[in-house]
Protein backbone atom coordinates (compact mmCIF):
# COMPACT_ATOMS: atom_id res chain seq x y z
CA UNK A 1 0.00 0.00 0.00
CA UNK A 2 1.33 3.43 -0.98
CA UNK A 3 0.40 6.34 1.28
CA UNK A 4 0.74 9.86 -0.09
CA UNK A 5 1.04 12.58 2.56
CA UNK A 6 0.28 16.14 1.46
CA UNK A 7 -0.11 19.55 3.03
CA UNK A 8 -1.87 21.89 0.65
CA UNK A 9 -1.54 25.62 0.18
CA UNK A 10 1.90 25.89 -1.41
CA UNK A 11 2.15 27.64 -4.77
CA UNK A 12 4.02 25.45 -7.25
CA UNK A 13 6.93 27.31 -8.83
CA UNK A 14 10.03 26.44 -10.80
CA UNK A 15 10.95 24.11 -13.64
CA UNK A 16 11.03 20.35 -14.12
CA UNK A 17 11.61 17.78 -16.81
CA UNK A 18 8.75 15.48 -17.76
CA UNK A 19 9.27 11.71 -17.86
CA UNK A 20 9.07 9.52 -20.93
CA UNK A 21 5.64 8.28 -21.98
CA UNK A 22 4.24 5.16 -20.38
CA UNK A 23 1.71 4.72 -23.18
CA UNK A 24 4.44 4.96 -25.82
CA UNK A 25 6.89 2.69 -23.97
CA UNK A 26 4.61 -0.31 -23.47
CA UNK A 27 3.63 -1.05 -27.10
CA UNK A 28 7.22 -0.45 -28.21
CA UNK A 29 8.46 -2.94 -25.61
CA UNK A 30 5.94 -5.46 -26.98
CA UNK A 31 6.98 -4.64 -30.56
CA UNK A 32 10.58 -5.56 -29.74
CA UNK A 33 9.71 -9.26 -30.13
CA UNK A 34 8.41 -9.20 -33.73
CA UNK A 35 11.90 -10.11 -34.93
CA UNK A 36 15.10 -11.42 -33.24
CA UNK A 37 16.80 -8.09 -32.73
CA UNK A 38 18.47 -5.99 -30.05
CA UNK A 39 16.68 -2.83 -28.97
CA UNK A 40 18.01 0.12 -27.01
CA UNK A 41 15.17 2.28 -25.71
CA UNK A 42 16.00 5.66 -24.18
CA UNK A 43 13.91 7.90 -21.90
CA UNK A 44 11.82 5.00 -20.60
CA UNK A 45 10.08 5.84 -17.30
CA UNK A 46 10.76 3.64 -14.27
CA UNK A 47 7.23 2.44 -13.55
CA UNK A 48 5.39 -0.66 -12.33
CA UNK A 49 3.79 -1.14 -15.76
CA UNK A 50 7.15 -0.99 -17.51
CA UNK A 51 8.57 -3.51 -15.05
CA UNK A 52 5.59 -5.80 -15.70
CA UNK A 53 6.17 -5.58 -19.47
CA UNK A 54 9.85 -6.45 -19.06
CA UNK A 55 8.97 -9.42 -16.87
CA UNK A 56 6.67 -10.65 -19.64
CA UNK A 57 9.58 -10.44 -22.08
CA UNK A 58 11.83 -12.40 -19.74
CA UNK A 59 9.13 -15.05 -19.29
CA UNK A 60 8.96 -15.40 -23.07
CA UNK A 61 12.72 -16.05 -23.19
CA UNK A 62 14.05 -12.59 -24.07
CA UNK A 63 16.75 -10.64 -22.28
CA UNK A 64 15.25 -7.42 -20.91
CA UNK A 65 16.83 -5.04 -18.42
CA UNK A 66 16.30 -1.44 -17.34
CA UNK A 67 19.15 0.75 -16.15
CA UNK A 68 17.82 4.12 -15.10
CA UNK A 69 15.85 5.48 -18.04
CA UNK A 70 17.46 3.11 -20.55
CA UNK A 71 16.02 -0.30 -21.48
CA UNK A 72 18.00 -3.00 -23.29
CA UNK A 73 16.18 -5.89 -24.97
CA UNK A 74 17.47 -8.86 -26.94
CA UNK A 75 14.57 -10.89 -28.32
CA UNK A 76 16.67 -13.53 -30.09
CA UNK A 77 16.02 -16.03 -27.31
CA UNK A 78 12.22 -15.86 -27.45
CA UNK A 79 10.97 -19.43 -26.96
CA UNK A 80 7.38 -19.15 -25.68
CA UNK A 81 4.15 -17.69 -27.01
CA UNK A 82 2.00 -18.01 -23.89
CA UNK A 83 1.73 -15.40 -21.12
CA UNK A 84 0.45 -16.59 -17.72
CA UNK A 85 -2.54 -14.97 -16.07
CA UNK A 86 -0.39 -13.72 -13.18
CA UNK A 87 1.53 -11.45 -15.57
CA UNK A 88 -1.41 -10.48 -17.79
CA UNK A 89 -3.53 -9.06 -14.96
CA UNK A 90 -0.92 -6.52 -13.91
CA UNK A 91 -1.65 -4.05 -16.70
CA UNK A 92 -4.18 -3.36 -19.43
CA UNK A 93 -1.51 -2.90 -22.11
CA UNK A 94 -0.42 -6.54 -21.83
CA UNK A 95 -2.98 -7.34 -24.56
CA UNK A 96 -0.63 -5.66 -27.06
CA UNK A 97 1.64 -8.72 -26.83
CA UNK A 98 -1.02 -10.66 -28.74
CA UNK A 99 -0.27 -9.05 -32.11
CA UNK A 100 3.49 -9.20 -31.55
CA UNK A 101 3.46 -12.91 -30.63
CA UNK A 102 1.29 -13.86 -33.60
CA UNK A 103 3.69 -11.98 -35.86
CA UNK A 104 6.79 -13.70 -34.47
CA UNK A 105 5.52 -17.15 -33.48
CA UNK A 106 2.28 -17.68 -35.38
CA UNK A 107 0.54 -18.27 -32.07
CA UNK A 108 -0.37 -16.52 -28.84
CA UNK A 109 -2.10 -17.68 -25.69
CA UNK A 110 -3.04 -15.21 -22.99
CA UNK A 111 -5.81 -14.26 -20.60
CA UNK A 112 -7.90 -11.11 -20.55
CA UNK A 113 -5.78 -8.13 -19.46
CA UNK A 114 -5.90 -6.24 -16.19
CA UNK A 115 -5.49 -2.52 -15.43
CA UNK A 116 -7.76 0.16 -14.00
CA UNK A 117 -11.45 -0.69 -13.72
CA UNK A 118 -12.91 2.14 -15.80
CA UNK A 119 -15.82 0.19 -17.25
CA UNK A 120 -16.16 -1.92 -20.37
CA UNK A 121 -13.04 -1.96 -22.52
CA UNK A 122 -13.70 -4.94 -24.79
CA UNK A 123 -10.99 -6.26 -27.07
CA UNK A 124 -13.49 -7.32 -29.73
CA UNK A 125 -11.97 -4.83 -32.19
CA UNK A 126 -8.53 -6.41 -31.66
CA UNK A 127 -9.82 -9.93 -32.26
CA UNK A 128 -11.92 -9.05 -35.31
CA UNK A 129 -8.97 -7.29 -36.94
CA UNK A 130 -6.56 -10.15 -36.25
CA UNK A 131 -9.06 -12.57 -37.77
CA UNK A 132 -9.04 -10.42 -40.92
CA UNK A 133 -5.27 -10.93 -41.04
CA UNK A 134 -5.77 -14.70 -40.97
CA UNK A 135 -5.61 -15.57 -37.28
CA UNK A 136 -7.87 -18.24 -35.84
CA UNK A 137 -8.96 -17.27 -32.33
CA UNK A 138 -10.70 -19.30 -29.64
CA UNK A 139 -12.06 -17.67 -26.49
CA UNK A 140 -12.93 -19.77 -23.46
CA UNK A 141 -12.86 -19.24 -19.72
CA UNK A 142 -11.26 -15.83 -19.94
CA UNK A 143 -8.39 -17.18 -22.06
CA UNK A 144 -7.59 -16.27 -25.66
CA UNK A 145 -5.84 -18.76 -27.91
CA UNK A 146 -4.63 -17.44 -31.30
CA UNK A 147 -3.16 -19.45 -34.14
CA UNK A 148 -2.04 -18.36 -37.61
CA UNK A 149 -0.18 -20.62 -40.03
CA UNK A 150 0.37 -17.60 -42.26
CA UNK A 151 -0.83 -14.03 -41.81
CA UNK A 152 -1.91 -12.13 -44.89
CA UNK A 153 -2.40 -8.44 -45.54
CA UNK A 154 -5.89 -6.98 -45.28
CA UNK A 155 -7.87 -3.77 -45.65
CA UNK A 156 -9.20 -3.18 -42.13
CA UNK A 157 -11.67 -0.48 -41.12
CA UNK A 158 -12.03 0.20 -37.39
CA UNK A 159 -15.50 1.37 -36.29
CA UNK A 160 -13.85 3.30 -33.46
CA UNK A 161 -10.27 4.67 -33.37
CA UNK A 162 -9.05 2.26 -30.68
CA UNK A 163 -5.44 2.84 -29.71
CA UNK A 164 -4.87 -0.75 -28.60
CA UNK A 165 -6.50 -2.28 -31.66
CA UNK A 166 -4.49 0.00 -33.96
CA UNK A 167 -1.27 -1.05 -32.22
CA UNK A 168 -2.10 -4.77 -32.31
CA UNK A 169 -2.87 -4.60 -36.04
CA UNK A 170 0.38 -2.74 -36.74
CA UNK A 171 2.38 -5.41 -34.92
CA UNK A 172 0.65 -8.44 -36.40
CA UNK A 173 0.66 -6.97 -39.92
CA UNK A 174 4.41 -6.36 -39.72
CA UNK A 175 5.05 -10.04 -40.54
CA UNK A 176 2.01 -10.61 -42.77
CA UNK A 177 2.36 -11.51 -46.45
CA UNK A 178 1.16 -8.57 -48.53
CA UNK A 179 0.12 -5.04 -47.64
CA UNK A 180 -2.24 -3.99 -44.85
CA UNK A 181 -4.25 -0.79 -44.63
CA UNK A 182 -5.85 0.36 -41.36
CA UNK A 183 -8.69 2.85 -41.87
CA UNK A 184 -10.18 4.76 -38.95
CA UNK A 185 -6.92 4.22 -37.04
CA UNK A 186 -6.16 5.97 -33.77
CA UNK A 187 -4.15 9.16 -34.30
CA UNK A 188 -2.43 9.59 -30.91
CA UNK A 189 1.24 10.64 -30.68
CA UNK A 190 1.94 7.19 -29.23
CA UNK A 191 0.82 5.62 -32.54
CA UNK A 192 3.28 7.84 -34.40
CA UNK A 193 5.99 6.82 -31.92
CA UNK A 194 5.27 3.13 -32.54
CA UNK A 195 5.48 3.73 -36.29
CA UNK A 196 8.90 5.37 -35.90
CA UNK A 197 10.18 2.40 -33.87
CA UNK A 198 8.83 -0.09 -36.40
CA UNK A 199 10.50 1.86 -39.20
CA UNK A 200 13.79 1.62 -37.33
CA UNK A 201 13.22 -2.15 -37.10
CA UNK A 202 12.92 -2.29 -40.90
CA UNK A 203 9.15 -2.12 -41.50
CA UNK A 204 7.74 -0.06 -44.35
CA UNK A 205 4.90 1.69 -42.49
CA UNK A 206 3.41 5.12 -43.17
CA UNK A 207 0.43 7.28 -42.28
CA UNK A 208 0.42 7.21 -38.48
CA UNK A 209 -1.31 10.30 -37.17
CA UNK A 210 -3.54 10.63 -40.25
CA UNK A 211 -6.16 7.99 -39.52
CA UNK A 212 -5.04 5.73 -42.40
CA UNK A 213 -1.96 3.58 -41.83
CA UNK A 214 -0.30 1.54 -44.58
CA UNK A 215 1.95 -1.41 -43.69
CA UNK A 216 4.16 -3.04 -46.30
CA UNK A 217 7.35 -5.03 -46.49
CA UNK A 218 9.57 -5.87 -43.53
CA UNK A 219 13.36 -6.11 -43.86
CA UNK A 220 14.49 -6.79 -40.27
CA UNK A 221 17.37 -4.88 -38.74
CA UNK A 222 19.62 -6.57 -36.18
CA UNK A 223 19.80 -3.61 -33.78
CA UNK A 224 17.55 -0.64 -33.06
CA UNK A 225 17.92 2.52 -30.95
CA UNK A 226 14.85 4.61 -30.18
CA UNK A 227 14.01 7.49 -27.83
CA UNK A 228 10.62 7.47 -26.08
CA UNK A 229 8.51 10.62 -26.45
CA UNK A 230 7.58 12.71 -23.38
CA UNK A 231 4.46 11.76 -21.44
CA UNK A 232 1.66 14.15 -22.39
CA UNK A 233 -0.63 13.02 -19.54
CA UNK A 234 2.05 13.56 -16.89
CA UNK A 235 2.68 16.98 -18.45
CA UNK A 236 -1.06 17.67 -18.31
CA UNK A 237 -1.14 16.65 -14.64
CA UNK A 238 1.73 18.98 -13.71
CA UNK A 239 0.10 21.81 -15.69
CA UNK A 240 -3.18 21.24 -13.83
CA UNK A 241 -1.38 21.16 -10.47
CA UNK A 242 0.26 24.48 -11.33
CA UNK A 243 -3.12 25.95 -12.27
CA UNK A 244 -4.84 24.59 -9.16
CA UNK A 245 -2.26 26.13 -6.81
CA UNK A 246 -1.93 29.50 -8.56
CA UNK A 247 1.56 28.48 -9.59
CA UNK A 248 4.16 29.33 -12.20
CA UNK A 249 5.78 26.19 -13.61
CA UNK A 250 7.90 25.46 -16.66
CA UNK A 251 7.81 21.91 -18.02
CA UNK A 252 10.88 21.00 -20.05
CA UNK A 253 11.41 18.27 -22.62
CA UNK A 254 7.76 18.23 -23.70
CA UNK A 255 5.95 18.68 -27.01
CA UNK A 256 3.18 21.30 -26.51
CA UNK A 257 1.23 19.97 -29.51
CA UNK A 258 0.73 16.63 -27.73
CA UNK A 259 -1.48 18.16 -25.03
CA UNK A 260 -2.67 21.35 -26.70
CA UNK A 261 -6.34 20.72 -25.81
CA UNK A 262 -5.47 20.62 -22.11
CA UNK A 263 -3.48 23.84 -22.44
CA UNK A 264 -6.43 25.37 -24.31
CA UNK A 265 -8.77 24.85 -21.36
CA UNK A 266 -6.20 26.05 -18.84
CA UNK A 267 -5.87 29.20 -20.92
CA UNK A 268 -9.67 29.59 -20.86
CA UNK A 269 -9.46 29.24 -17.08
CA UNK A 270 -7.18 32.29 -16.97
CA UNK A 271 -3.66 30.83 -17.13
CA UNK A 272 -0.90 32.36 -19.21
CA UNK A 273 0.51 29.64 -21.45
CA UNK A 274 3.96 30.20 -22.98
CA UNK A 275 5.15 27.57 -25.44
CA UNK A 276 8.46 26.89 -27.11
CA UNK A 277 9.48 23.91 -29.21
CA UNK A 278 10.43 21.77 -26.19
CA UNK A 279 8.89 23.47 -23.17
CA UNK A 280 5.67 24.91 -21.76
CA UNK A 281 5.24 27.44 -18.97
CA UNK A 282 1.94 27.66 -17.11
CA UNK A 283 1.42 30.79 -15.02
CA UNK A 284 -1.85 30.77 -13.13
CA UNK A 285 -3.88 33.65 -11.69
CA UNK A 286 -4.93 33.79 -8.07
CA UNK A 287 -8.43 32.60 -9.03
CA UNK A 288 -9.29 30.40 -11.99
CA UNK A 289 -12.45 30.77 -14.06
CA UNK A 290 -14.80 27.97 -15.10
CA UNK A 291 -14.35 26.87 -18.70
CA UNK A 292 -17.92 26.03 -19.75
CA UNK A 293 -18.14 22.72 -21.60
CA UNK A 294 -15.46 20.02 -21.86
CA UNK A 295 -16.02 16.78 -23.80
CA UNK A 296 -13.56 13.90 -23.99
CA UNK A 297 -12.90 12.60 -27.50
CA UNK A 298 -10.36 10.44 -29.32
CA UNK A 299 -7.18 12.30 -30.21
CA UNK A 300 -6.84 15.09 -31.28
CA UNK A 301 -9.81 15.83 -29.03
CA UNK A 302 -9.59 16.32 -25.28
CA UNK A 303 -8.05 13.16 -23.75
CA UNK A 304 -10.04 11.05 -21.32
CA UNK A 305 -6.85 10.47 -19.29
CA UNK A 306 -6.63 14.22 -18.59
CA UNK A 307 -10.27 14.60 -17.61
CA UNK A 308 -9.83 13.78 -13.89
CA UNK A 309 -6.86 16.13 -13.42
CA UNK A 310 -8.57 19.01 -15.23
CA UNK A 311 -11.60 18.46 -13.03
CA UNK A 312 -9.36 18.67 -9.97
CA UNK A 313 -7.80 21.91 -11.22
CA UNK A 314 -11.22 23.54 -11.63
CA UNK A 315 -12.68 22.69 -8.21
CA UNK A 316 -12.11 26.26 -6.98
CA UNK A 317 -12.68 27.99 -10.34
CA UNK A 318 -15.29 30.72 -10.31
CA UNK A 319 -18.48 29.55 -12.06
CA UNK A 320 -19.73 26.26 -13.52
CA UNK A 321 -17.97 23.73 -15.73
CA UNK A 322 -19.68 20.75 -17.34
CA UNK A 323 -17.60 17.73 -18.36
CA UNK A 324 -18.97 15.02 -20.66
CA UNK A 325 -17.06 11.75 -20.61
CA UNK A 326 -17.49 10.02 -23.97
CA UNK A 327 -14.82 7.30 -23.76
CA UNK A 328 -15.27 5.37 -20.48
CA UNK A 329 -18.56 5.05 -18.63
CA UNK A 330 -16.86 4.68 -15.24
CA UNK A 331 -14.36 7.55 -15.42
CA UNK A 332 -15.83 9.55 -12.52
CA UNK A 333 -14.72 7.24 -9.73
CA UNK A 334 -12.63 10.07 -8.28
CA UNK A 335 -15.69 12.27 -7.67
CA UNK A 336 -16.76 10.92 -4.22
CA UNK A 337 -13.18 11.32 -3.01
CA UNK A 338 -12.91 14.89 -4.33
CA UNK A 339 -16.19 15.66 -2.55
CA UNK A 340 -14.49 14.69 0.72
CA UNK A 341 -12.26 17.73 0.14
CA UNK A 342 -15.34 19.94 -0.18
CA UNK A 343 -15.77 19.88 -3.96
CA UNK A 344 -19.21 20.67 -5.39
CA UNK A 345 -19.67 18.08 -8.14
CA UNK A 346 -22.89 16.49 -9.40
CA UNK A 347 -22.72 13.50 -11.75
CA UNK A 348 -25.53 12.33 -14.00
CA UNK A 349 -24.59 9.55 -16.38
CA UNK A 350 -21.69 10.71 -18.51
CA UNK A 351 -22.00 14.36 -17.41
CA UNK A 352 -20.34 15.94 -14.40
CA UNK A 353 -21.22 19.47 -13.28
CA UNK A 354 -18.59 21.29 -11.22
CA UNK A 355 -19.37 24.47 -9.31
CA UNK A 356 -16.27 26.22 -8.02
CA UNK A 357 -16.00 26.53 -4.24
CA UNK A 358 -14.06 29.10 -2.23
CA UNK A 359 -12.08 26.60 -0.24
CA UNK A 360 -11.08 22.94 -0.19
CA UNK A 361 -10.02 21.26 3.06
CA UNK A 362 -7.68 18.34 3.64
CA UNK A 363 -9.05 14.84 4.10
CA UNK A 364 -8.22 11.14 3.91
CA UNK A 365 -8.78 9.80 0.38
CA UNK A 366 -8.51 6.48 -1.42
CA UNK A 367 -7.18 6.33 -4.96
CA UNK A 368 -9.56 4.52 -7.28
CA UNK A 369 -7.47 4.27 -10.44
CA UNK A 370 -4.35 5.77 -12.03
CA UNK A 371 -5.66 9.12 -13.30
CA UNK A 372 -8.27 9.45 -10.56
CA UNK A 373 -5.49 9.06 -8.00
CA UNK A 374 -3.45 11.76 -9.73
CA UNK A 375 -6.51 14.04 -9.61
CA UNK A 376 -6.68 13.56 -5.84
CA UNK A 377 -3.06 14.68 -5.51
CA UNK A 378 -3.78 17.80 -7.61
CA UNK A 379 -6.85 18.67 -5.53
CA UNK A 380 -5.08 18.01 -2.21
CA UNK A 381 -2.28 20.40 -3.20
CA UNK A 382 -4.93 23.11 -3.62
CA UNK A 383 -6.67 22.33 -0.31
CA UNK A 384 -6.04 23.79 3.12
CA UNK A 385 -4.48 21.48 5.65
CA UNK A 386 -3.27 17.91 5.47
CA UNK A 387 -4.50 15.15 3.18
CA UNK A 388 -3.62 11.51 2.92
CA UNK A 389 -4.17 9.46 -0.24
CA UNK A 390 -4.22 5.70 0.29
CA UNK A 391 -3.26 4.00 -2.93
CA UNK A 392 -2.94 0.36 -3.89
CA UNK A 393 -0.16 1.18 -6.36
CA UNK A 394 -2.32 2.91 -9.00
CA UNK A 395 -0.47 6.22 -9.21
CA UNK A 396 3.01 4.73 -9.44
CA UNK A 397 1.86 2.71 -12.45
CA UNK A 398 2.00 5.90 -14.49
CA UNK A 399 3.96 8.56 -12.58
CA UNK A 400 7.69 8.19 -12.01
CA UNK A 401 8.96 9.57 -8.68
CA UNK A 402 6.05 11.98 -8.72
CA UNK A 403 6.45 13.03 -5.10
CA UNK A 404 10.03 14.14 -5.79
CA UNK A 405 9.02 15.95 -8.97
CA UNK A 406 6.27 17.90 -7.17
CA UNK A 407 8.51 18.54 -4.17
CA UNK A 408 11.09 20.13 -6.47
CA UNK A 409 8.37 22.63 -7.40
CA UNK A 410 7.58 23.48 -3.79
CA UNK A 411 4.85 20.99 -2.94
CA UNK A 412 4.68 19.64 0.60
CA UNK A 413 4.32 15.96 -0.31
CA UNK A 414 6.01 12.68 0.36
CA UNK A 415 5.28 9.07 -0.49
CA UNK A 416 5.33 6.33 2.11
CA UNK A 417 5.70 2.94 0.45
Amino acid sequence: MDIWHLRGGNRLEGACFVQGSKNASLPIIAASIISPARSELLNVPQLRDVDAALRILRHLGCTAEQWGSDVYIDSAGLCRSAIPHSLMVEMRSSVIFMGALIARCGSARLSLPGGCQLGKRPIDLHLAALRQLGAEIDEAGGEINCQAQELHGADITLPFPSVGATENIMLAAARAKGDTVIRGAAREPEIIALQEYLRAMGLNVTGAGSGTICIGTFKPEKAVSHRIIPDRIVASTIACAAAATGGNVEMRGVDPSHFSTVLHFLKLAGCDIMNSKRSVRVRAPGKLSAVGEVSTEPYPGFPTDAQPVLMAALLKAEGRTVITENIFENRYRQVPELQRLGADIAVSGRRAEIWGVDCLHGSALTATDLRGGAAMLVAALAARGESTVFDDGHITRGYERFDMRLRSLGADIYLEC
